[in-house]
């Protein structure tokens, strides 16, 4: 039968993401519309937003943060484009992002010295084969696979290069371990919520000498440059932006940092993270019809968490019925209003995917469950 309970918020998308519980646009109404982000009220705004997120994260001393343009992809492409090139590179990717940063090494910068180690969906290549006498470009969370790192062991203590990670689906969520991570972005649309086009870059005190000792030979985008005379440019670091933000997005920013601190921080972020995961996990165990992309449980995300159909019926469907059969669940549930946006990925493999970071009530996770398997019977109803 068709549940009679709906999630409070049916928001289940995986960036931009759900918003804080309890938000409004009432949240926005001291936001600093209409003035300069380089007057004192847009750079004190800017600066608290950096100052809180360090804090919030418990970053260490060293390391400096930045709000840059273009989301989670400028602060990467920041990072390769700025840094990459005095040491052999490594690139591990496991889906569409990864493969991306992979992509740029190898046909935009035409590195000389690039290995490429790689992974299908649900999986991870062997992290094991990483050198660490070489720059190391990952992501922490694979957001259109729903793998992860399962920690930081394999990342050397004593490396000579850099390790770049592309957190953006992990930070605040996931347990980062900052002295293993010399560069590390993300944006504002994932964890906390935030609105979109801003992204933020921290870089280490190895990252901060290799800025001040290495100048590319490439040329570098203004919207990339963060050094200049052998020297990070500060302001960067202190809220004076490369370019103008929107100081709508800033105090929506803001707003998330605020609502993590007020339920206990960090801890609570991570906590809120896991109970989603624990309560698709325990339906999972009981379905017929569901699975995780991510088998093994080390590696399984609980931010993108990726569900793959395993019903021996669906699966001996055609592939091209394979899809429109996940595509036929995620509209049907749009319909009924019960989730908004969790089909998987374009160029992942056909099925669903939940977004259970922190903003996610586990209360609507629950209340969505019993909505897929009413979904997926409708349209198994139809297989031919």
């Amino acid at each position: 039968m068709k549940p009679s309970l709906t999630p409070t918020n049916p928001c289940f998308s995986s960036g931009p993401c759900a918003k804080r519980p309890g938000w409004s646009l009432d949240a926005l109404k001291d936001a600093a519309v209409g003035r300069s982000h380089r007057a004192k009220i847009g750079k004190k705004k800017l600066a608290e937003a950096i100052e809180r997120s360090k804090k919030l994260l418990g970053m260490p001393e060293g390391y400096l943060l930045g709000i840059v343009p273009a989301s989670d992809t400028g602060a990467v492409e920041m990072a390769l484009w700025s840094l990459i090139g005095p040491r052999g590179a490594d690139v591990f990717s496991w889906e569409s992002f990864g493969a991306g940063w992979a992509a740029d090494c190898k046909s935009q910068l035409k590195l000389k010295d690039l290995r490429l180690f790689q992974a299908g969906y649900g999986k991870l290549p062997d992290l094991s084969q990483a050198d660490w006498s070489r720059d190391v470009v990952f992501p922490w969370n694979g957001t259109t696979s729903g793998v992860k790192v399962p920690d930081g062991d394999w990342i050397a203590a004593d490396r000579q290069g850099l390790s770049i990670c592309d957190a953006t689906s992990a930070v605040y969520a996931m347990d980062v371990p900052w002295h293993k991570l010399d560069v590390v972005t993300w944006s504002w649309q994932k964890v906390l919520g935030g609105e979109a086009a801003h992204g933020m870059i921290a870089l280490g005190p190895r990252a901060v000498k290799r800025l001040g000792e290495y100048t590319p030979d490439r040329p570098l985008p203004k919207i990339f440059q963060m050094a200049k005379g052998g020297k990070p440019i500060a302001g960067i670091f202190e809220g004076d932006t490369i370019n103008t933000p929107s100081m709508l997005c800033v105090e929506d920013a803001l707003d998330g940092l605020k609502w993590a601190e007020s339920i206990g921080g960090l801890p609570a972020l991570l906590a809120r993270s896991q109970a989603n995961l624990k309560a698709i996990e325990d339906w999972v165990a009981r379905s017929s019809w569901a699975g995780f992309l991510a088998e093994e449980k080390a590696i399984r995300s609980s931010t993108s968490i990726c569900l793959k159909i395993v019903d021996p019926a669906y699966l001996a469907l055609p592939a091209e019925e394979q899809a429109k059969s996940a595509k036929a669940i995620v509209s049907l549930l749009d319909k009924e209003g019960a989730a908004y946006d969790i089909g998987a990925y374009r160029d992942a493999p056909a099925g669903l995917r939940i977004w259970g970071g922190a903003t996610v009530e586990t209360a609507d996770i629950e209340a969505l469950l019993p909505w897929l398997d009413w979904a997926y019977a409708e349209i198994k109803a139809n297989f031919r």
